[in-house]
């Protein structure tokens, strides 16, 4: 079979791009033909046959003249259309499996596949992964930047509210464009041509199907992770966080908490826009951003991780990949985490931005080892979809058998 993975990055930058990158090289393992579309990188390391790309955007630099031209790129753009019109013609592909494709690449691509089929007399299947909520709300995120509030207002075609809340960096500007998009293509009525979309988690599927057209196409694929080995390491005495150092994510909420927690024992790893605050607590050791082994040895030792996210999470790697390695998790009760943590028996939840629950919990967890101690044992028994398993269910969505 002959697979076209399309994503706006074709580097490492996110979750999203694990997820094509490692399909993708095992769909090639298995025998299939795999190439991908998207932007032109100096770190693209995946490609097609005929090496066309888009121009790279970059919405925080750039010239004046191109800074001019992206509110139009990024609704509609004769150049994607252009460029995979080459990829589609060379390859000639069964399957374009999309993953994040809006303002860089567009939906205007989707029209070109359906010219493509129509030139050529064929069908090709039209797949779509929602790693997030990029095609029900502007932002992607169904959170406003301003307040750090999650929200619904966009949700069946409202995409003013878009512009009203200032929901794309916190810009009237940006927001506009963004309802401008989400107003386009839903006049175009592009996204019926998308045969089926795998939302990752259930709760991803139910925002997804508040739109009616969605409703009949979605379906439930929890992400994969790779086994692991399970290694009885020793438990140091410390709760960890790994991941973005940002708002949504939780991280001020916990910056407070540990200051009302002298005695209990904070790593972090990541990085981002609130490491003045984590710097700034005494009982939190930040480590910066790490991966690889050191990062896998920070997650085995920890006691329990911690996953404070205030913003509707998807299906995060970060939480199935904490328990792989043996270590339970704590985790706010919001999108989809609670579909992957299994409370009482590999971890526990709390509400998403309660304070006082939150301290709570943490307490429970740092002054009872012999529960954690028993979490931990519990993870050997955790039943995350291997890439393996992921590919037989995903090659019944590609053959129309799901």
């Amino acid at each position: 079979m002959k697979i076209l993975m399309v994503n706006k990055f074709l580097y490492p930058n996110g979750g999203s791009e694990t997820y094509v990158f490692k399909l993708g090289n095992y769909l090639k393992l298995l025998g299939h033909e795999v190439q991908y579309f998207g932007m032109e990188h100096e770190g693209r390391c995946v490609g097609n046959n005929v090496n066309s790309y888009t121009s790279s955007m970059d919405f925080h630099g750039g010239s004046k003249l191109m800074k001019l031209t992206y509110p139009f790129k990024t609704i509609y753009s004769s150049e994607a259309r252009e460029k995979i019109r080459l990829v589609l013609d060379n390859f000639r592909p069964d399957v374009v499996h999309l993953n994040n494709f809006n303002f860089q690449l567009t939906p205007s691509i989707i029209l070109e596949i359906k010219k493509f089929e129509k030139a050529n007399g064929c069908k090709v299947r039209i797949v779509f992964t929602a790693h997030d909520y990029q095609l029900i709300c502007p932002n992607h995120m169904m959170n406003n930047p301003i307040t750090h509030e999650n929200c619904e207002k966009c949700v069946g075609f409202k995409f003013i509210n878009c512009t009203r809340g200032k929901c794309i960096h916190g810009s009237t500007a940006k927001s506009f464009i963004g309802s401008l998009e989400g107003h386009f293509w839903k006049w175009r009525k592009v996204y019926r041509y998308i045969d089926t979309i795998i939302c990752p988690t259930k709760f991803m599927k139910s925002k997804m199907d508040t739109n009616p057209l969605f409703k009949s196409k979605t379906i439930v694929l929890q992400n994969f992770i790779d086994a692991v080995e399970w290694k009885n390491i020793k438990k140091e005495n410390y709760a960890l966080y790994f991941g973005r150092y940002s708002s949504e994510k939780g991280v001020k909420t916990l910056v407070d908490i540990s200051k009302q927690l002298p005695n209990v024992q904070l790593v972090f790893a990541g990085g981002g826009p609130l490491e003045k605050e984590i710097n700034g607590a005494s009982n939190i050791i930040n480590e910066g951003f790490k991966t690889g082994e050191e990062l896998e040895m920070l997650i085995r030792r920890a006691r329990f991780s911690i996953y404070p996210s205030e913003w509707y999470e998807n299906c995060p790697f970060s939480v199935m990949e904490s328990q792989m390695y043996g270590t339970p998790v704590l985790g706010a009760d919001i999108g989809g985490i609670p579909e992957i943590i299994e409370v009482g028996k590999t971890g526990e939840l709390f509400r998403s931005g309660d304070k006082k629950e939150l301290k709570a919990k943490i307490q429970k967890l740092w002054s009872d080892k012999k529960l954690t101690d028993k979490f931990s044992q519990n993870c050997r028994t955790i039943k995350f979809d291997t890439l393996e398993q992921y590919y037989h269910k995903i090659m019944k969505v590609y053959q129309h058998k799901f």
